[in-house]
């Protein structure tokens, strides 16, 4: 069976253009679903899937003579006269892909898809060789109106006026799913296994997985256990500004091995950073930035991250979503947690009071912003501006 995610109609929409289809992210976000999808969708007539995982595959796409390639194809009955479908799975595997993708590209009609587990090798490759020539989606683990959609729960998606409209009866039937979604996070597989200790096993799995692939094989990372030392250290850090001397300290590292760290696991898709918003240097916090994980599944993976600091990264994926996200913070400490493209801000607190919706209209006044809302988990006390958090879809 396949989901809809919603990024597909934008792949849709590129499907017919000249320009390489790339799909980037996490390994088992869903991108191999995603491009099945398309090719279904797709009305050329010959079609190709090939995954890179397979030795003999990547054997292929090795070659140095590139017409090596199409003449094994031919062989199989493609005629390259015509336009061809050609997607390619994992192209990192092969790290002269880019070259290969650039010569037929030119040579041949055909419209490649493709997909890479890291970013940080992607981008680098990818920006020059192939400029012009590709366009690059990435692809997130599920935010929780799609996660809703996995489950066959229907619900419609929200702006923010809409989102503050609290029902008691839909609160009821989308607390469970929505306390889910903040201990476990949006992987697909994960959101679609039936027990705790099944999703809990997926999760170590995919960090596994991640660290010693993507990261250590790809990346050149000597030791791995300084990595995950660093997740975690992240982990119960959610919310709080980056002290890269503290961290430092902490790892017996060099301050640029620990900002190269961070820098990957930013480029690779596991964390990100955010930026103070400001507009007086002179009162405000304007350069610790902030770093929130990009699945609340891995982020709990410590075991000690509590309950407020999950709920506000999942917020913070549920935000990102809708736009650019960023804080702000006076030096007293005073702050608003979130505020999307400059034109709202948002409080976040598990059981959250009109105190806190007022405070942060009073910050907001600072950067001319007129709309302020607070996000809370627990619906104890309703007012206008409160948005119950499972309602940003």
């Amino acid at each position: 069976m396949f989901y809809t995610r919603d990024i597909f109609s934008s792949l849709l929409e590129h499907l017919p253009r000249k320009q390489i289809t790339v799909l980037t992210g996490m390994r088992r976000t869903g991108k191999t679903t995603l491009v099945k999808q398309l090719i279904a969708e797709s009305d050329i007539a010959q079609k190709h899937y090939f995954d890179l995982e397979r030795i003999d595959i990547r054997s292929l796409f090795a070659e140095p003579n590139y017409e090596t390639i199409v003449y094994a194809l031919t062989q199989q009955g493609t005629d390259f006269s015509k336009k061809v479908l050609i997607a390619i799975d994992e192209i990192q595997l092969v790290p002269n892909l880019p070259s290969v993708l650039k010569y037929l590209y030119d040579t041949y009609d055909i419209k490649f898809i493709v997909t890479g587990s890291n970013a940080y090798y992607m981008k680098n490759l990818f920006s020059e060789s192939l400029a012009g020539r590709k366009k690059i989606f990435e692809i997130y683990p599920l935010h929780f109106g799609e996660l809703l959609s996995f489950k066959e729960i229907p619900a419609s998606s929200t702006d923010f006026k809409t989102a503050g409209t609290f029902v008691q009866s839909e609160y009821e039937r989308l607390k469970m799913l929505y306390d889910s979604y903040i201990n476990y996070g949006g992987f697909p597989e994960v959101v679609l296994a039936d027990s705790v200790a099944e999703k809990k096993d997926l999760i170590s799995d995919i960090l596994s997985s991640y660290i010693n692939f993507d990261l250590t094989l790809l990346s050149d990372i000597r030791n791995p256990t300084n990595l995950f030392k660093l997740i975690k250290l992240l982990s119960v850090r959610i919310g709080t500004k980056l002290d890269i001397s503290k961290l430092t300290s902490l790892m017996g590292l060099a301050r640029q091995t620990v900002e190269n760290y961070i820098d990957l696991l930013e480029k690779s898709y596991l964390v990100k950073t955010i930026p103070v918003l400001s507009s007086s240097p002179d009162r405000e916090i304007v350069k610790a930035r902030k770093a929130y994980f990009l699945d609340n599944g891995i982020a709990s993976l410590s075991g000690e991250l509590g309950s407020g600091a999950k709920f506000e990264n999942a917020v913070f994926n549920q935000l990102m979503h809708k736009g650019e996200v960023a804080y702000y913070q006076l030096k007293s400490g005073r702050e608003i947690d979130f505020i999307v493209n400059k034109e709202q801000c948002f409080e976040v607190k598990e059981t959250a009071t009109e105190a806190d919706l007022k405070n942060t209209e009073s910050l907001a006044k600072n950067l001319d912003i007129a709309q302020s809302y607070v996000i809370g988990r627990h619906p104890v006390k309703l007012f206008d501006g409160y948005i119950w958090g499972g309602n940003l879809r």
